[in-house]
Order: structure tokens, then sequence, then C-alpha cells
């Protein structure tokens, strides 16, 4: 392998883990707003909403940071797309996209939470498998 593929090969890499820390970080933050969204469901006080809230706010801005990081992820595997067939990352992208858009109630946020960190999965495992076939290349 000629030693510019091996550069391009390693940025992808290095982007595509630091996307995948930011989808970690993100479903952290939705695993734990659930938690308090349960709690404010079944009886909390008004310090259950206020922490749900934080923990939806810190969610968001991980969501954004992995937005931008696939983003770049993406650009990366561009670079690389000649020589490794069958690399993109395609749709999940836009999982980020959908974020709590006007919510009116505890139980529909907690739907929104569930509904996210299926999403954070999906591409936490999408990223995952890219990430395991671009290390084969090494």
């Amino acid at each position: 392998m000629d030693s510019n593929f091996q550069k391009e090969l390693n940025e992808a890499i290095y982007a595509g883990e630091t996307a995948l820390k930011s989808l970690k970080d993100a479903r952290k933050y939705l695993d734990s707003a659930g938690n308090w969204g349960l709690l404010d469901i079944f009886g909390g006080n008004g310090f259950t909403g206020v922490f749900k809230h934080l923990k939806l706010s810190n969610a968001n801005n991980c969501m954004q940071n992995a937005k931008n990081d696939l983003r770049r992820f993406a650009r990366e595997l561009d670079d690389i797309d000649e020589k490794i067939p069958n690399i993109e990352i395609g749709g999940f992208l836009t999982f980020a996209d959908f974020f709590f858009d006007g919510l009116i109630a505890d139980i529909y946020i907690q739907s929104k939470i569930g509904d996210m960190k299926k999403q954070v999965n999906e591409a936490i495992r999408n990223t995952e498998e890219l990430l395991v076939r671009l290390k084969n290349y090494r």
C-alpha cells in the first residue's frame, strides 16, 4: 500500500473513532435523561424535570458533535473510496437532525428519548462496523 493511502486510511479511522466517542457520549446522556424522565413521570418533583432537561441538553450537544464528526468521517471515507469498495455511512448521518422539537408532555419526551437512543445505538453499530472494515486494511 502506498503511503498516501495509508495516511488517508488512518485519517478515516481517527475520524470514525472520534464520531464513535461522540455517539457513545450522547447515548450516556440519553440513558440518564430517560432515567430522570421515568422518575418524573412516576412522581418526581421539580428537580427531576430540571435534571432530565439538563441531561437532554447535554445529549443534544453530544449529538451535534456526533453529527459534525460523522460528516467529517464521511469526507474521510470519500478520500479512500476508490481503494476500499462499498464503504459509506449513508442514511444514519441524519439521525442527529431530529431532536425534541415542540415537546408537550413527559410521556411524549420519554418516547422521544427512546427513539433517539435507538438511532444513536444504530449509528454506533454502523460506525463500529465501518471501523472494523477500515482497520482490516491496515
